[in-house]
């Protein structure tokens, strides 16, 4: 059952304050950008309509549906908190959550430190309303040609300008305070002023222009079966609007079924953000390691929610132990958040750290601290991983879909080796029945590998590699000169990677005699470094087909040597 009521934003914002309405634990963040609020701002000034709010109305002394928590002033993300029974009542927003947010952060609060100001030379008679955020005043706009009537603006604070309107009720005597505030002379600016301070008292103070709808829970039901309801209609409600993506009603529907979900995800996402991992990495790990990796959002259940409350700790010491691993095989700057790598494969490697013991024994933090040839798992892992990104078996366009087809594959092996060492060569045999092109470390395959984790390999985990980073050796003009093609010159034997100022300008197309002779200090720690040969004989173009088959022998056994084969 649902009651329509109007309230004016003043009113709003004030029931905000006083904590009247709330957000349950299954609303999402502000996700509003600054663009978004402003434009909302000049909606509601233009008298425009912006829809209606949904809530919820719980009674004072009742056990609240969810978890809840305020709205943010300054738009940072605020934790909810658990009631067993609430000593006010309050409203739950469902739908309209960006709105609200939105009309109180710029009357009330700030964004990202910066507050909203508000022109008051805005092009009123065109119903054009401007407000821009900022932190410092001296940083606005003074002018824009493409305005109708007067073209400078002039910036108010929205906040000041709300304060006091409320403090005197009185749109006319506020704008002639900040005419003179301003020492405004010229009659149409004051006019301008007039005109835009009564059009933000009329649309904030006196408008009922923000439709609620109180919907009440069925008390015959019980608290679960009303959270679900509440979930779904949730769910219905923001197929609309700024749409929720299908990880954030995910999210949603865990946190329906218990509201310690949202510090689950808040707390791990955040210890683990240098490696990228988001909300929806958590949700798909933490449905990996359900064995359920390929769960529709209609099959979420109560023990999803339970599984990653009851092994919170767990999870987290997991993940901590797969970025020890990454670190000790030279992979963890690969998996820089910035560097926006897949992280399928490192489910599966968490989902055998998760399981290396069982559920009731602590898990074992120190597994890959010794990392020798006494530890088989850690060896298999590393081989594993190392030939799988070789080889872009988890990269687009790999010959499978990775998501649907290669999870549920490497799942199915996974989970029959819990508590045993990582299946290795049982997942080579799935790569090789798909078929997928998987190849060995051999100078053959050498240019078929990834070359990313190749220059990753020869040069001992590198903080980041960009295209005018990779030098060919022997430079591309002389290697023509002498007939070789374009297959022989563009090969990994023939790549290095300098620093983009010595590429192109201190080695500029010289040949490799003449750059080693010339302009490398340290012949011997360069030849080691990037793998050149150190037969001078091979420096010379006329040798090139020489140097590439010695050079692309030292990049396999480096290759092989990080894997330990």
């Amino acid at each position: 059952m649902a009651n329509w009521e109007a309230f004016r934003v003043s009113d709003v914002v004030k029931k905000i304050s006083n904590e009247e309405f709330v957000l349950p634990v299954i609303q999402r963040r502000l996700v509003w950008n600054e663009e978004k609020m402003e434009l909302l701002f000049d909606t509601l000034l233009k008298g425009n309509s912006f829809g209606g709010i949904i809530c919820i109305e719980e009674e004072k002394g009742s056990e609240p549906l969810f978890a809840f928590r305020p709205f943010s002033k300054e738009g940072h993300p605020l934790s909810s908190v658990q009631r067993e029974f609430l000593n006010k009542g309050h409203m739950l927003v469902i739908d309209g959550q960006q709105r609200l947010q939105t009309f109180y952060i710029g009357l009330l609060g700030s964004y990202e430190g910066k507050q909203m100001y508000f022109d008051l030379f805005s092009d009123f008679a065109n119903l054009e309303y401007s407000f821009k955020f900022e932190n410092d005043e001296s940083k606005l706009p003074k002018y824009d040609q493409e305005k109708e009537g007067i073209k400078e603006h002039m910036w108010y604070s929205a906040k000041d300008l709300f304060r006091r309107l409320k403090e005197t009720q009185d749109e006319d005597q506020v704008a002639d305070e900040i005419i003179r505030l301003k020492h405004i002379v010229n009659e149409t600016e004051k006019n301008y002023v007039f005109r835009n301070v009564r059009v933000f008292y009329k649309n904030i103070f006196s408008a009922t222009n923000i439709g609620v709808s109180k919907i009440t829970v069925n008390k015959s039901l019980n608290l679960n079966e009303n959270r679900q309801r509440v979930v779904e209609l949730f769910r219905r409600l923001n197929d609309g609007g700024t749409k929720l993506s299908s990880y954030d009603l995910t999210a949603s529907i865990l946190k329906g079924f218990d509201g310690k979900i949202e510090l689950f995800l808040d707390v791990i996402s955040k210890e683990n953000d240098d490696i990228g991992l988001s909300q929806d990495t958590l949700i798909n790990l933490l449905f990996v390691l359900r064995d359920t990796p390929m769960k529709q959002m209609t099959e979420i259940n109560i023990e999803d929610a339970e599984f990653a409350t009851k092994h919170f700790s767990r999870i987290q010491k997991t993940i901590k132990v797969l970025k020890n691993f990454l670190k000790a095989v030279g992979l963890y700057s690969y998996y820089l958040k910035e560097k926006n790598r897949s992280f399928i494969p490192l489910y599966f490697i968490a989902y055998n750290i998760f399981y290396r013991t069982p559920l009731e024994q602590p898990l074992d933090e120190e597994m890959f601290d010794n990392f020798d040839t006494n530890n088989s798992n850690f060896q298999k892992i590393r081989e594993w991983l190392y030939k799988s990104l070789l080889n872009g078996v988890f990269s687009r366009g790999c010959g499978w879909i990775p998501y649907k087809t290669g999870i549920r594959k490497i799942s199915s092996i996974v989970k029959e080796y819990k508590l045993k060492d990582f299946p290795t060569d049982e997942l080579f045999k799935v790569y090789r029945s798909h078929p997928l092109r998987f190849y060995d470390i051999r100078t053959a395959y050498l240019n078929e590998f990834d070359r990313e984790i190749v220059f990753q390999m020869i040069y001992d985990e590198i903080p980041s590699i960009r295209e005018n980073d990779i030098d060919h050796i022997h430079p591309v003009n002389i290697l023509r000169s002498h007939g070789y093609d374009e297959y022989e010159i563009n090969r990994i034997g023939n790549y290095q990677l300098l620093d983009s100022v010595t590429n192109r300008w201190v080695k500029n197309g010289k040949s490799l005699g003449e750059w080693i002779k010339s302009n490398v200090s340290e012949k011997d720690t360069y030849l080691r470094k990037h793998l050149i040969p150190a037969d001078e004989t091979l420096w010379e173009a006329s040798s090139y087909r020489d140097f590439l088959k010695v050079r692309e022998e030292l990049i396999v056994s480096k290759i092989k040597e990080r894997l330990s084969l």
